[in-house]
Parts: C-alpha cells; sequence; structure tokens
C-alpha cells in the first residue's frame, strides 16, 4: 500500500471514529509505529486531523462535543495523574457523584478496589466500569436521561433523579475552565445535570487537565469560586496557577508521567 493511500484511509479512520491510537493503527495497517506517528504528521501539517498523545483525534471546534472515543484518546498521563490524587480523597463507606467524561472515567477505573462505595452517576461509560470490575459491597446508582455524544445521561430524568439524592462528594469533569465563564459545556442539558449533581454533594471537586484552561463551553455549569477542590497537572500555566489559586477552595497539582 502506498503512504498517500494508508493516509486517506487513516484519515477516514479517525473521522469516522472522532479518533485513533497509534497501536491500533500500526496493528490495522501491518506497518510499524514510527510509521503511524509520519503518517499522522504529514495529516496534522495539512490541518486534516490533530495530533495527540498516543494517537490523533477529528478536528471539531472548541464548542463541539466531540465523543468519548475522541476524548478518551487525550492526555492519557495527565488524567491518571488527575485520578491518582482524585483516589485520595475517597475512603470506604462513601457515597460519590461521578460526572460523566473521560477523566472522571480515568477515575473509575482506580475505585475498583475500595469497597463500600455508593456510587451515582450519569455516564453509561462509567457504570460499565464498576459492572465489569465490582468492588466489594458497591452500589451503582445510574440515573436515566437522554444520551449525549459523550455518552452521558442529561435532561428532566436525570436532573429529577439527582434531586432525590445526597452524597458526600461530587468529582465533575468540564469541557473548559475561564476566569469569567468558569466551568464550562458545550451541552446545555448536560450542563443542567451537572448542576444537579453539584447541589446533591457536600463537596464539589472538579477534574481537569491544563488543555481545559481559556476554553469556552456554549453553557456554564459553576463559578470558579464553587468548587472546594481543583485537581489539575502541572502543565498548567502560570497565569492560571494565579487566577485559580485565588478562586477555589484548594487547588491540586498532579505530576504526570512524562
Amino acid at each position: 500500500m502506498l503512504a498517500e493511500e494508508r493516509r486517506v484511509r487513516i484519515l477516514r479512520r479517525v473521522s469516522e471514529y472522532g479518533a485513533a491510537r497509534v497501536a491500533d493503527l500500526a496493528e490495522l495497517f501491518k506497518v510499524s509505529e514510527m510509521t503511524i506517528r509520519r503518517d499522522l504528521d504529514a495529516l496534522a501539517e495539512r490541518g486534516a486531523l490533530d495530533k495527540v498523545h498516543g494517537g490523533a483525534t477529528s478536528r471539531a471546534s472548541r464548542t463541539e462535543e466531540p465523543g468519548f472515543a475522541a476524548k478518551s484518546a487525550r492526555q492519557q498521563a495527565e488524567k491518571d495523574a488527575i485520578a491518582r490524587a482524585a483516589v485520595e480523597l475517597i475512603t470506604p463507606g462513601s457515597s460519590i457523584g461521578i460526572s460523566a467524561g473521560t477523566t472522571t472515567w480515568t477515575l473509575a477505573r482506580q475505585l475498583t478496589g475500595i469497597p463500600d462505595l455508593t456510587v451515582v452517576t450519569n455516564s453509561i461509560q462509567i457504570a460499565d466500569v464498576f459492572h465489569a470490575a465490582p468492588a466489594p459491597n458497591t452500589s451503582v446508582v445510574l440515573t436515566g436521561g437522554v444520551r449525549t455524544p459523550s455518552d452521558a445521561l442529561v435532561g428532566p430524568v436525570a436532573v429529577a433523579a439527582l434531586s432525590q439524592l445526597h452524597v458526600d462528594l461530587v468529582f465533575l469533569g468540564v469541557h473548559g475552565i475561564d476566569p469569567d465563564a468558569g466551568f464550562t459545556t458545550p451541552n446545555i442539558l448536560e450542563a443542567e445535570t451537572d448542576r444537579a449533581m453539584i447541589s446533591a454533594a457536600r463537596r464539589l471537586i472538579v477534574l481537569a487537565d491544563h488543555t481545559k484552561w481559556r476554553t469556552v463551553g456554549l453553557s456554564t455549569i459553576a463559578r470558579l469560586d464553587q468548587a472546594d477542590v481543583l485537581i489539575s497537572d502541572d502543565a498548567l500555566p502560570a497565569d492560571a496557577l494565579d487566577t485559580l489559586g485565588e478562586q477555589v477552595g484548594d487547588l491540586v497539582i498532579a505530576t504526570a508521567s512524562s
């Protein structure tokens, strides 16, 4: 297969699925990972896709909502570090809310060894994590609702379910963080559902990597000063450190593995 033909097929696959990993593409096309990286470099130079750590994602507006697969390929080392820091806030026997998102999904994957949890979530993907590897005596409550491209369940059914519940902590994933707009999402119904989850919790912990800084989604979920804790990674820029250090209750910086 000629390089250009392979690149056309790579682009078609990334466009179809929203994202692709280098290792998966190398196996699919029976070439080395180095060859795939050169292909992705060439496609990124043309503006056909965006290179991310370990793969590539399709191009989308900053206010559009990418699918779960597209987001899960981004900043994985940072998400792992953030999740490890978040786990330290959870004790056996806690009741926790976990909003939809790939960073919160990464957290969920690290919680399956903590016993006696009650987990409330509006994420199909997160519920699946606990179904596949249930922790001892863990209960999972999955809200109903309308499914979004990122596999969140949102809307009046989800809001009604959350309004009847009470949890110790809520872990919130966000699309963007901005000094003026606060914590945002591109989905209006998801913002409403996230606000209901925040109202059900005693404390709000926001999980967001450095790329979310100064990204603004369509709808505000919460102000910066509503976050009791914000956990991000060590690539957060200096202006973000200053602003967030003043606004949020506690700013935790996790060190991502290289």
